[in-house]
This record gives C-alpha cells, sequence and structure tokens, in this order.
C-alpha cells in the first residue's frame, strides 16, 4: 500500500497509509463524530471542499451501495480514517469503502492516529490541509494548503444547487420492502436547493408534500408563481454571509405570508433575511450526538449535525424568537417569526445518519401546510 501523509497549514505532519485514489487534494480539514452512516456523511453537499475525519475508528465494514446516497456523488475532498475494514459484511453492499473512493478519484489516508488530529483541531481550529499519496514532500503539501482559499467569503451553493427546476415525490426507503416508499400528495412545497440531502426531500413527501425543487437563484416572483402552500429552505456547503443573493430573495418572500422552513443553510440564510448576522465556529459541530433544547418546550433533542458556520445572537430583532439552544456551547440552534409560520432549525431532522429526536419538525411543516 502506498504511503501518504496530511499536511495542516499550521505546519502538522501525520503520516499514514493511502486510501482510495493516488493523488493529492485540499480543502479545511473537520471531524465528525458519527458512529455511523459514513456514506451519507461523504455524499452530503454540505461537505463540498472539506477533508472530512471520522473519529470513530473503524469505517467500512458496511460497504456502500446507491440506495443510502445523499447526492449523486462523493462532496467530500478528501477522507480520513484510523482504521479502514479490510472485510465488508452487509447484504446491501454493492462495493467497499476503498474501491468506491478510488473509482470516484477521492484521495483518502489511513491507519493515522485520529484521536491526536481530533484533538489539534480542536484547540487550534478547523483549517486548510493537504492529503498527498502521489510522492509531494511535506514541505510543499504545507505550503499548498496555506496557499488555499479556504470557505470563508466563499459562495459553494451555486457550485452545488441543481441547475434546473425538478419534482420530487420519493420518500424513505422501506427496508422490509427494499424500495422507497410513494406516498400520496395533496399539497405543494417549493424547495429551494442549496445542496440539500435527498433524505430531507424524502421527509417532505412522506407526508403528502409534492416537492418542486428549484436552483438556488431562482427569484421570489418566480417562486410565488409556482403557487406553492409551502416554502423550505435546505442545507448546503460554503459560508451564508457570501450567499447574498437568497437573502435577498428570502427577504421578498417573508412577505408573502407562505409558511417557510429552513434547515442549516437555510437556517443561516433566514437569520441574515430577518437581520441577524453569522460567524464561523472554531471547528463547527458535526456529528449525531448533539443535544439541543427547545426552549418553547424545555425538552432536550439529541440531534444529527454538520455546520461550520452558525448565526450570532447579539442583535435579535424583536419579531424574532430563539427556540433552541446548543447545550455544547450555547449556540443559536433554532428560530421563529412571531405571529408567522416562519421557523428554522440549525440542525438536521432528517438525521442520515442520526437520531430521529427531532423528526417531528416535519409533521409540524406539514401541518402548519394543510391547516
Amino acid at each position: 500500500m502506498a504511503k501518504a501523509i496530511l499536511a495542516l497549514a499550521d505546519g502538522r505532519i501525520f503520516r499514514g497509509e493511502a486510501l482510495g485514489a493516488i493523488g493529492n487534494t485540499v480543502g479545511e480539514v473537520c471531524f465528525n463524530t458519527s458512529l455511523t452512516g459514513y456514506q451519507e456523511i461523504l455524499t452530503d453537499p454540505s461537505y463540498t471542499d472539506q477533508i472530512i475525519t471520522f473519529t470513530y475508528p473503524h469505517i467500512g465494514n458496511v460497504g456502500v451501495n446507491e440506495t443510502d446516497m445523499e447526492s449523486d456523488a462523493i462532496s467530500v475532498r478528501g477522507c480520513i480514517v484510523r482504521a479502514p475494514a479490510r472485510i465488508t459484511s452487509n447484504y446491501r453492499a454493492e462495493k467497499d469503502l476503498a474501491a468506491w473512493l478510488s473509482d470516484n478519484s477521492v484521495v483518502g489516508i489511513a491507519d493515522i492516529d485520529t484521536r491526536a488530529l481530533v484533538r489539534h483541531l480542536r484547540d487550534h481550529g478547523a483549517q486548510n490541509g493537504v492529503i498527498a499519496s502521489d510522492g509531494m514532500s511535506e514541505a510543499d503539501a504545507v505550503a499548498m494548503a496555506k496557499a488555499w482559499d479556504g470557505l470563508e467569503g466563499r459562495d459553494l451553493v451555486g457550485q452545488v444547487s441543481c441547475k434546473q427546476k425538478g419534482e420530487w415525490q420519493q420518500g424513505t426507503y422501506n427496508l422490509d420492502a427494499a424500495s422507497f416508499n410513494s406516498p400520496a400528495s395533496d399539497k405543494h412545497v417549493v424547495a429551494f436547493d442549496f445542496g440539500c440531502k435527498r433524505n430531507i426531500f424524502r421527509k417532505l413527501a412522506d407526508r403528502g408534500l409534492n416537492v418542486t425543487v428549484v436552483p438556488a437563484q431562482t427569484p421570489a416572483t418566480a417562486v410565488l408563481a409556482l403557487n406553492p402552500d409551502g416554502i423550505f429552505l435546505s442545507n448546503g456547503p460554503g459560508d451564508p454571509a457570501a450567499v447574498a443573493y437568497a437573502v435577498e430573495t428570502i427577504r421578498e418572500l417573508l412577505d408573502s405570508n407562505v409558511p417557510i422552513f429552513g434547515i442549516c443553510m437555510g437556517h443561516q440564510l433566514l437569520s441574515q433575511a430577518l437581520g441577524l448576522s453569522t460567524f464561523k465556529l472554531k471547528f463547527g459541530h458535526r456529528g449525531g450526538n448533539h443535544p439541543v433544547k427547545d426552549l418553547t418546550t424545555g425538552k432536550i433533542e439529541i440531534t444529527s449535525q454538520n455546520h461550520g458556520f452558525a448565526v450570532a445572537d447579539d442583535n435579535i430583532p424583536e419579531n424574532v424568537e430563539i427556540t433552541h439552544r446548543s447545550l455544547f456551547d450555547e449556540t443559536v440552534e433554532g428560530l421563529c417569526v412571531k405571529e408567522k409560520a416562519i421557523f428554522s432549525v440549525q440542525y438536521h431532522p432528517e438525521a442520515s445518519p442520526g437520531p430521529q429526536d427531532a423528526d417531528y419538525l416535519f409533521d409540524r411543516f406539514a401541518e402548519i401546510i394543510k391547516s
């Protein structure tokens, strides 16, 4: 097996074995603490231009399959694991992890101390890094990491959003039937694709909502011309402050009296449209074990999260109520507009992977629309 290195912009070097394609790649190095769902994580468009570190040591044991894809392709720039599975054991597997990464030209590294890497990132923050298995020198790899632009100030939404309008009616996957559900629909939702995971659309479809998916730069007039019963704002990658065109569109939609629900990037863009600002977290929230408190009920939810930016709460407008907060660092995890059917959350209620404590939010959106 070829040797590989991980070089961080601050000069820290990790040495290991090549995983996936042979070559080099640069991106923001971050980590996810989920115990399962590596395929869903690797295909989540929110990870565009990032190199993902899995904190769970053994990755790849159930292989990969087409059904569990959260988008059309692998979204990450690189993959870091401690101990890749040597044997795939799952009747649903169609390919093993290493071959899948290689076939999709994704460069990875294995057999490094991921605990040491995660501690370093927690202490010093997420930073640019390079994985190289093609013989690149350590000095050149560090220089490459330092020279990369990073994520702050970059609009990646336009890079991953769909290019034209489309329809979505597929529900969630039924393991017993080995097929996707086909729920009947009686209401219509227009969903902005800022880099959406498929399972979000499936959760909407499960609740009788026919989803029209539109590109991120679709103007408000075109959305309202579709006569939606509800508007959905999806997750997505990059810096929300760089997606000014979407903020302006959402600001126009706020006066339409159409119910609006946002998740992750959608939450951040809605917040900006309401007058709040966003900022970059030190190392982000990524995992399936994040506790969030619903301030309206006092209940605690264990949530799935994936974001490197958050909403600041130092200038909350009078018409906005903060509804959820992280119990890790008290950052804003949800808000609503008073006396309007507009709400959003920073975390991922669709899970994939993760707990389903927050599944009720899709019920709430559907009930608002149908009532």
